[in-house]
């Protein structure tokens, strides 16, 4: 498999994990370069671990 391939792949995993955690406490930016630095499945634990945002008053 093309390097450029995994690379891609890898860079559309943590969008996607991003995204999921766009109403979380840390919102998207911070899953996405939280599974960029670490790596998608410590982002999906990160997520799984996270709270959602509270409402606003």
């Amino acid at each position: 498999m093309p390097p450029l391939l995994l690379a891609a792949g890898y860079l559309a995993l943590c969008l996607v994990l991003g995204y999921l955690g766009r109403h979380r406490k840390m919102g998207f930016w911070g899953y996405f370069f939280g599974s960029l630095l670490l790596s998608p499945p410590m982002g999906i634990l990160l997520l799984a671990a996270s709270d959602p945002k509270p409402p606003r008053p």
